[in-house]
């Protein structure tokens, strides 16, 4: 099955504490259905100071499910995703505006 988000991709948070939010996707994982979105779900991560950096409180970007996140379109606003063939090639759209993404 194709992926509706992609790596790269711009999207808002629809659901949880962060709802409101938009972000760039920097990974996806399809096995869990959760992906990490830039300043989006920050935990402190506590590590231990080594040679090259300091240690200490480290906010870090946790994975969020898929489901909880939407697409932005053109307007800003949040889209779900479709597919349709162009051409020969499966390119997906954005359903309010019907723009290839």
């Amino acid at each position: 099955m194709a992926a509706k988000l992609k790596k790269g991709d711009k999207v808002i948070v629809l659901a949880g504490k962060d709802k409101g939010q938009t972000g760039e996707i920097s990974s996806v994982n399809p096995q869990t259905g959760k992906a990490v979105v830039s300043g989006v779900n920050i935990a402190i991560r506590h590590t231990k100071q080594s040679q090259t950096d300091q240690g200490g409180r480290v906010p870090q970007a946790m994975p969020i499910q898929l489901s909880n996140l939407a697409i932005v379109d053109k307007n800003g606003k949040a889209t779900r995703v479709g597919f349709k063939m162009d051409g020969d090639k499966k390119v997906r759209f954005a359903k309010t505006t019907g723009d290839v993404i």
